[in-house]
């Protein structure tokens, strides 16, 4: 107990009593203090009220939440998910490329062969002795060239008139139906070029230009199908052969060839007897399938192409087109 001494009478200090009576100091001073902190207490008890008032109106609906809940998480009971590796990250967040192949625009093709003013195609004809004849030669190419990993196909004749755009096209038309598969066609006849009319479609594009890269392959190339995609030329050029020989064009084929992840590609070329662009461009393909009319083409004419062709391309095969026989078409390897 504190001993306080304190001076006056006790009325003043407690309130309701009364008289003049004296309370001995020590007595006095104990009262005293134990009021005080009578008062103090319920002085803070009544601040405590009113800031629980002004709580309780200013966040009605608060949860109360009691010192078990209050307690820190266990970290064994938290599950945290891992983060994904950063290649997985840069990846989701670059767009996906799409493949320069099915960038090349797609245009309407009559594969049924309704229109009369193109050649007869084999994709109209399936069930005809020419279509099983074409798709024997397309078998038997298709074998040759994977067993050495071949590509580039040259379709040629002795003398012009033989058929190589008609023949160049139906084999075309059978690689395309291979499921999966990607095949270009090509005009490189730079004298008369026809593939388009063979085809029944515009001309579109020039061959010039793509080969000397001032025309992009998107630009010129267009696709038939999601198998077969062609290279027309709407401008013929008698001096062809001066850019067949230019390295540009050896690395122009090759990088289109690369980004279209072709699996043949066929190029329709103008006559060996005729003009020098076939002998000039051998040096850019991995075999020459040479095409023979059966009603004019002669046998010197043949062994002379053979021989042009010796140490410079493979020769696949000969067709023998127009011939008069039951199939009107014959293949000899």
């Amino acid at each position: 107990m504190k001993h306080v001494s304190f001076s006056g009478t006790a009325s003043s200090l407690l309130p309701g009593l009364s008289g003049t009576s004296t309370v001995d100091p020590l007595c006095e001073g104990y009262v005293a203090e134990t009021n005080v902190g009578q008062d103090m207490m319920q002085e803070g008890f009544k601040k405590f009220r009113r800031r629980a008032r002004r709580a309780a109106s200013s966040d009605e609906g608060a949860a109360i939440i009691s010192d078990d809940e209050l307690r820190p998480l266990d970290e064994t009971q938290v599950e945290i998910a891992a983060p994904l590796p950063r290649k997985q990250q840069v990846q989701s967040r670059l767009p996906m490329r799409v493949e320069p192949w099915h960038q090349l625009p797609q245009i309407p093709f009559d594969f049924k062969g309704e229109q009369r003013t193109r050649l007869p195609l084999v994709s109209a004809f399936r069930r005809s002795p020419t279509a099983r004849a074409f798709d024997l030669l397309r078998t038997r190419m298709l074998h040759s060239l994977k067993a050495h990993g071949w590509k580039r196909v040259a379709v040629t004749s002795a003398t012009s008139g033989a058929g190589t755009t008609f023949c160049a096209v139906n084999l075309a038309l059978s690689l395309a139906r291979v499921p999966g598969s990607r095949t270009i066609l090509m005009d490189l006849n730079f004298h008369t070029p026809s593939l388009a009319q063979a085809l029944g479609i515009a001309p579109h594009g020039d061959m010039a230009r793509l080969l000397t890269e001032e025309e992009l392959p998107s630009q010129h190339l267009q696709r038939l199908s999601e198998t077969l995609a062609v290279a027309t030329n709407r401008n013929p050029d008698s001096d062809a052969s001066d850019l067949l020989h230019d390295s540009r064009t050896a690395d122009v084929l090759a990088l289109l060839i690369e980004e279209m992840a072709a699996d043949t590609v066929i190029f329709d070329l103008p006559p060996l007897l005729e003009h020098d662009d076939a002998t000039a461009f051998l040096p850019q393909v991995d075999g020459v399938l040479l095409i023979s009319d059966g009603e004019k083409t002669t046998a010197a004419q043949l062994a002379a192409c053979e021989k042009m062709l010796a140490g410079h391309a493979p020769l696949l095969g000969v067709v023998l087109n127009r011939a008069q026989q039951t199939d009107r078409s014959q293949v000899t390897a």
